[in-house]
């Protein structure tokens, strides 16, 4: 079969041009469909988005449907230095606690070395160490280890119970040892360095010793002593952390319900919520331009969620003393947005915490308006939800119009084929046809000549 650049040679008609505009017209068919696929092909981009912000959605209500947010307490300080934090085995309760002293590391300093650099032991030396509950460690030193080599040897043994030091005081150099607990018992209280090299005089400086010590406290009036600043057990459930700062002060300890994360809770599920609806008045926003407006403009899936979320959100919940989220100050506004007053919320938790926890999560999973929005939730974001079921709609079109796009495709280039041949055979008529021609004018042109001479 000739190939289009040569259809009008014989006949010197512009058959190639004209096949070509033929067909940019045939596949002009395509483009209706190429636009439904990019429409349901956004469509599902849209829905993957809204799926998304409903899962966070969700995601808010859940906490707010957990009785864990409701038991938890929180602990509160009235004074400098000392913080503390709760477990789930706290109980609520008032504390006075005065703080006597804190606890702090036993250190000890050796007499002076005045070269640094200097070698300080012998064959087989090592240094022994006792601490304030009357245990001992003895660390190897290799012979010939200067000040830097005894320091070193000593931070790298994990058994050694203190960390080594050198402190240049302005006359020599000293080894500062210092516990790595803090306590009486952990503190070291003695350093004795056996077999030195000759003539050298390297030992403990007792006039620098610094004993470890207990922390002492008093909560209600009950004596607590403990080798940590970290004071675990003393009051159960709470951890108090002691700051040098915290001697000889009387601070109080309040342990109550954890108030601030409920509002954290009850606000984020607010702003979530706004969120959501933020990103479907972009998805159905009428703008009067078919390129700029919303990909689901007038979606009935949309219409469905929008709707069931706001009746779950305004419908009364019975069974307790707070029966309307406008009672904790939460407000459905014109817009569809909610709003907060977080002075109302405030006062709720405070008065009655019982009534917020009784209308957010009920007596259990299914109750509250946190259960009955999580029930809905549930059948939107579910395997064969609304949201799926949608994607699976547009999908299933978008696998159609492929379809559709890939026949129409084989027709159009059927009829190009027969529009070819078709050409093909035309272009050998018209020059059959100009051959008779030309040859019946040479004829006539003969007879003409031959007819004048005569």
């Amino acid at each position: 079969m000739a190939s289009i650049s040569s259809l009008g040679v014989g006949s010197g008609l512009d058959l190639g041009d004209l096949l070509d505009q033929l067909r940019s017209a045939e596949r002009q068919k395509l483009d209706p469909i190429m636009s439904r696929k990019t429409q349901e092909q956004a469509r599902i981009s849209a829905y993957g988005r809204l799926q998304s912000g409903v899962s966070e959605f969700q995601e808010a209500v859940a906490r707010l449907n957990d009785d864990a947010l409701y038991q938890g307490l929180a602990a509160s300080v009235q004074g400098e230095g000392l913080t503390a934090s709760t477990t789930e085995d706290a109980d609520p309760g008032r504390y006075e606690i005065a703080v006597t002293h804190t606890a702090r590391a036993g250190s000890l300093a050796s007499t002076r070395v005045a070269d640094i650099a200097a070698p300080l032991t012998g064959a087989n030396a090592s240094l022994d160490l006792t601490f304030g509950d009357g245990s001992t460690t003895r660390i190897a030193l290799a012979e010939g280890a200067t000040l830097e080599d005894i320091r070193d040897t000593i931070n790298a043994d994990p058994d050694a119970g203190v960390d080594a030091s050198i402190i240049h005081d302005g006359t020599g150099n000293r080894l500062v040892l210092n516990s790595r607990e803090s306590g009486a018992d952990a503190g070291v209280t003695q350093m004795s360095f056996n077999n030195l090299a000759g003539g050298v005089a390297l030992e403990e400086d007792a006039d620098t010793h610094q004993a470890g010590r207990d922390a002492e406290l008093e909560i209600n009036g009950i004596q607590i002593t403990s080798a940590s600043n970290t004071v675990e057990g003393a009051i159960q459930g709470v951890t108090l952390e002691l700051d040098p700062t915290a001697s000889g002060e009387t601070l109080s300890l309040v342990v109550e319900q954890d108030n601030a994360s409920v509002k954290e809770a009850v606000t984020a599920l607010v702003d979530v919520y706004n969120k959501l609806k933020s990103t479907l008045g972009r998805m159905t926003a009428v703008t009067g331009d078919a390129a700029s407006a919303g990909e689901l403009v007038g979606d009935r899936t949309v219409r469905n969620i929008e709707s069931s979320l706001s009746r779950n959100l305004v419908d009364p919940v019975g069974g307790g003393e707070v029966t309307m989220m406008s009672q904790l100050g939460i407000s459905l506004q014109a817009d569809g947005r909610l709003q907060l007053d977080v002075d109302k919320l405030d006062a709720v938790m405070a008065d009655n915490p019982q009534a917020l926890r009784d209308f957010l999560a009920g007596d259990n999973e299914d109750a509250g308006m946190a259960g009955r929005l999580a029930g809905t939730l549930g059948l939107m974001l579910g395997d064969d939800g609304t949201i799926q079921s949608a994607i699976s709609g547009s999908e299933t079109r978008v696998s159609s119009l492929e379809r559709r796009y890939s026949r129409m495709e084989e027709s159009i280039d059927s009829s190009i084929a027969r529009y070819r041949q078709q050409f093909s055979q035309l272009d050998s008529v018209v020059a059959r046809m100009n051959s008779v021609s030309a040859y019946l004018g040479q004829q006539l042109s003969m007879l003409d000549s031959q007819f004048n001479q005569n």
